[in-house]
C-alpha cells in the first residue's frame, strides 16, 4: 500500500510542477485538461499493475520479468487504446497533438516511477523454494 500511495504522490507532484507552468506560460486551461486526463490515464492502469507486481513478486519471484514486462504490456496497450478512442470520439480532444505529447510525457514518467518501485520490492524467501 505504501507503494501505491508514493506512485500517487509522486505522480500528482510532476504533475503540478509541469502543468501549473505550462498553463502561466501560454497553455491556458488546455494544459490542464490534457495533462489531467493524461495523468488519470496513465495512473490507474499503473496502480494496477503495481498491486499485481506486488502480488505476483511475493507469491512467484522466479517470474520476475514476466510479470514486469507483462504489467508493462497490458498497461501501454491500455493507455494507447484509451487515449485513442478519446481522441475520436471526444470532440475537445480531435486533432490536438499537445495531449497525445502530454500522454507520452506523463506516460514515461509513471513507468518510470512504477519501475523504481517495483524493483524495490523483496521476495520472501519462503517463495523462493
Amino acid at each position: 500500500m505504501r507503494r501505491v500511495l508514493l506512485l500517487i504522490a509522486g505522480s500528482l507532484a510532476f504533475w503540478l510542477l509541469l502543468a501549473l507552468p505550462a498553463r502561466m506560460l501560454g497553455g491556458g486551461d488546455k494544459a490542464i485538461i490534457f495533462s489531467g486526463t493524461a495523468l488519470l490515464l496513465c495512473l490507474v492502469p499503473a496502480v494496477g499493475t503495481l498491486i499485481w507486481a506486488a502480488w505476483g513478486l511475493k507469491a512467484h519471484p522466479e517470474q520476475q520479468l514476466t510479470t514486469i514486462l507483462g504489467g508493462t504490456g497490458l498497461r501501454m496497450f491500455f493507455v494507447l487504446c484509451t487515449g485513442l478512442v478519446i481522441s475520436k470520439c471526444v470532440p475537445y480532444y480531435e486533432e490536438q497533438t499537445s495531449f497525445w505529447i502530454w500522454l507520452l510525457v506523463v506516460y514515461l514518467f509513471t513507468l518510470a516511477l512504477e519501475m523504481g518501485l517495483v524493483l524495490t520490492i523483496r521476495p520472501t524467501t519462503a517463495g523462493m523454494q
